[in-house]
């Protein structure tokens, strides 16, 4: 198959889940032997040599919400390349993919990993409302019903007329090539004899929850535990907010953002990852957790047991005292505790060996990119035995 994946607005090379997302899944296709060509911003370095056709086309004026305005391109590209498939990266203000296909004739497909529906109380919905023709609105259900296929970690995003022969619910995943127990290269910490390293990776909103492993680690600390040290890699809007709160705590280090390249011997040099999201710090969250987050697959990647809330969804991935340790997210001392156990069971090795086994199994990026190339090939099939049908 030609594809055509369109997602301008993530910077490539990038150390954000999205960046790595796109390259991942890009790549794998080209992997499997399809003729991929992926649109993205330029980021911080040249497209890797991964037999991917990229093409460095971001949105204008390094705005997101005009990424719409570039359908045209879009448009001409996917006639000119012939491309049998074209695949959107959703965003609110995006479309330009699956209108190019809507005008080409090319099989259309939107991975959604935001909400399509509004949240109780959302902004956007009372300005839609206010406008009264409900532009936003319409725009996502003209680009929903135009949607051949549906990429999705959870259909409770999309409209619920969305028929589930459309869905196609997968995890996202990890590089377990990359990411093992034995990765090696340059590690940003420094640990001493008998540290155990809780590791936290992420892009530092408030949701990530990163704050409250810096008030877990404190509580640690007044149980006078000295042996267990917290590092933090990433960067983002939260960042100042975290390194306040860890002013006078010790044992807390700060890597900032590095290469995801440098990533896997990062995680390997630690021993337990933490992921203390907080569905409260953010309203979509009232829809369901909706997230396939990466943090969690490449940690258990990388031979990690996994600390977590016990929320249904990161349930699923991550099983009590299986693949790491699940607290409370009500609790004010859930997530210290959780830690505590994790590293003072004997079992702590095997959890990490277990979790690196499930994730090999289940959520590596190949067997999602086999998948999602099944799933492709079946909506093809399935388009052109119902256009047959119909002539």
């Amino acid at each position: 198959m030609r594809i055509l994946y369109v997602a301008t607005d993530q910077p490539v090379p990038g150390t954000t889940g999205g960046s790595v997302h796109v390259v991942q899944v890009a790549s794998g296709l080209a992997a499997l032997g399809h003729d991929v060509h992926a649109l993205a911003s330029p980021g911080g370095g040249p497209f890797q040599d991964d037999g991917v056709h990229w093409h460095g086309v971001g949105p204008p004026l390094r705005l997101r919400h005009l990424r719409w305005t570039r359908a045209g391109y879009v448009t001409d590209l996917a006639r000119s390349l012939g491309a049998d498939v074209v695949m959107e990266r959703y965003f609110n203000f995006g479309g330009e993919g699956i209108r190019a296909a809507a005008r080409t004739g090319a099989l259309a497909v939107l991975e959604v990993n935001a909400p399509v529906i509004d949240h109780p109380g959302s902004l956007k919905r009372w300005i839609d409302r206010a406008l009264v023709i409900e532009p936003m609105r319409r725009w996502r259900d003209w680009q929903c019903r135009r949607t051949n296929l549906f990429v999705t970690p959870s259909a409770e995003i999309l409209p619920p007329w969305v028929s589930p022969e459309r869905v196609l619910r997968i995890e996202w995943g990890a590089d377990t090539a990359r990411f093992t127990p034995e990765s090696a290269g340059e590690v940003p910490f420094q640990r001493q004899p008998g540290d155990i390293v809780v590791v936290f990776a992420g892009a530092f909103r408030p949701w990530h929850g990163a704050i409250d492993l810096v008030r877990a680690i404190e509580q640690i600390r007044s149980r006078d535990r000295h042996d267990i040290k917290a590092v933090f890699v990433g960067d983002g809007p939260e960042l100042g907010r975290v390194r306040a709160a860890a002013r006078g705590v010790d044992g807390i280090e700060f890597v900032g953002a590095i290469p995801h390249g440098r990533m896997p011997a990062c995680l390997a040099a630690a021993d337990i990852g933490v992921a203390p999201f907080d569905v409260t710090a953010h309203g979509p969250l009232q829809i369901a957790f909706y997230w396939s987050p990466l943090k969690v697959f490449e940690y258990m990647a990388a031979g990690l047991p996994v600390v977590a809330p016990a929320i249904p969804r990161l349930q699923e991935l991550v099983r009590d005292e299986r693949e790491g340790w699940c607290y409370s997210p009500g609790s004010p001392t859930g997530l210290a505790d959780a830690i505590v156990r994790a590293a003072d069971s004997r079992a702590r090795p095997e959890v990490g060996r277990a979790a690196r086994r499930r994730v090999v199994e289940e959520f590596g990026w190949d067997g999602h990119c086999r998948r999602l190339s099944e799933a492709l090939e079946r909506a093809l099939r399935t388009r052109d035995g119902a256009a047959t049908s119909q002539s």
